[in-house]
């Protein structure tokens, strides 16, 4: 979604609403809103709690695999149970913790795992609210602020030295090309953005987090716009809207290796309702629904092994959750038996015959979108039944 739309949130965050952010927000772009509140969270400042690095534990809820699949679903670690109001995991990678706490303008904390020490607590400026993800490394973090009221609309990225803790504006340094969209997709420091050139295109920027090098790979002129990066360990996948306010609106996707190299078009089951998708080792899953479609928190997902293979339907999934982790895609399915609701995390790689179930909810669990960063698959469920209601952030090694 364009940030002129955005419309900061400070509502708690993790509920069903939450896993319904890619329902339509009633405008013409069939954008999904962004996570512009604090959709993971941090021990607030002065709360005193550390966050644990990875206590054990299991999901409550099934899962289960087709005996076709390789060596069976992974275990999930419990790394943070909270109140559903309280602090949530942005990501984790293998030496840091990434918080942020349900305040107003989500504080982050960067947490070493090893010695439970904050690193950096990161409280954006005034007026404005901090976006999802954090793009982090062994050394480097890059924390993304963005304000929408007013007539001046900013989106500001600050890059933290995480052996130092010192903090570099990167928007008023210019060290990278202008983010012009909230939308980032990262793995494992490589991330993909948004940015506008001087001919006013809307162009996709792949950026190496440590160098700060960047490379434009795709422009669309104005109106249209580039959106939804997903970067895999090999590609980036995004879409690409054009006439978006017309009659010829077309959404449609491309992905480009991140080695270099042109980007190619990802051919539609249903042209222009293309929404969004992950590509790995040449393969990609992505989901179509229409920008008119009253359901748009629904949508078909299609698999094709190769560019010039034959297409192959995966049913409706939840819209906006597809993302690759390790050797897998992932994506996650809302299933209805005898009128209670529950969701599934699957995922897919080239070879296997059909997807593999991972996770399951029990009722009344509401899930985040899952994320990836050093091979490790991140979801939060937010149990929101009878009884107590929390949240507890879950990670799955994925080889």
């Amino acid at each position: 979604m364009r940030r002129s739309d955005l419309v900061p949130s400070v509502a708690v965050v993790l509920s069903l609403g939450l896993l319904a952010s890619a329902c339509s927000s009633g405008t013409d772009q069939g954008n999904p809103a962004p996570s512009t509140s604090p959709t993971a969270g941090t021990p607030t400042a002065g709360s005193g709690s550390t966050p644990p690095s990875s206590p054990g534990g299991t999901p409550s809820g099934p899962t289960g695999t087709p005996s076709s699949s390789p060596g069976g679903p992974p275990a999930w670690t419990k790394v943070l149970r909270q109140p559903v109001d309280g602090q949530h995991v942005v990501t984790a990678q293998r030496k840091y913790l990434v918080t942020r706490s349900s305040d107003e303008a989500g504080t982050t904390t960067v947490t070493d795992r090893a010695s439970k020490r904050v690193v950096v607590r990161h409280a954006p400026l005034a007026g404005f609210v901090a976006q999802s993800p954090v793009v982090i490394d062994d050394k480097w973090a890059l924390i993304e602020d963005i304000r929408s009221d007013g007539p001046d609309p900013e989106i500001r990225a600050y890059r933290y030295d995480l052996t130092t803790g010192t903090r570099t504006d990167l928007s008023k340094q210019r060290a990278l090309p202008a983010i012009s969209e909230p939308e980032l997709g990262a793995y494992d420091g490589t991330f993909a953005y948004s940015s506008t050139d001087s001919r006013r295109r809307s162009c996709l920027v792949i950026a190496e987090l440590a160098s700060l090098k960047t490379r434009s790979v795709s422009c669309v002129p104005d109106p249209g716009y580039v959106a939804d990066p997903i970067v895999s360990a090999d590609s980036v996948t995004f879409s690409q809207l054009t006439a978006p306010s017309s009659p010829q609106r077309c959404k449609r996707l491309f992905t480009a290796p991140l080695s270099g190299g042109p980007a190619r078009p990802v051919a539609a089951a249903k042209n222009c309702i293309q929404w969004s998708g992950a590509t790995l080792r040449g393969a990609t899953i992505w989901s179509e629904v229409g920008a008119s479609d009253p359901d748009q928190y629904s949508s078909k997902a299609y698999l094709r092994e190769t560019g010039d293979s034959a297409t192959r339907s995966l049913g409706q999934i939840v819209t906006d959750t597809i993302v690759a982790c390790g050797n897998w895609i992932h994506w996650e399915v809302r299933t209805i038996s005898d009128g209670v609701e529950a969701f599934q995390i699957q995922r897919w790689q080239p070879g296997l015959a059909r997807p593999q179930r991972i996770y399951a909810t029990p009722p009344d669990t509401a899930l985040t979108a899952p994320s990836c960063q050093d091979g490790q698959l991140l979801v939060e469920a937010a149990h929101l039944g009878g009884g107590s209601k929390y949240t507890e952030a879950l990670l799955a090694t994925t080889a």
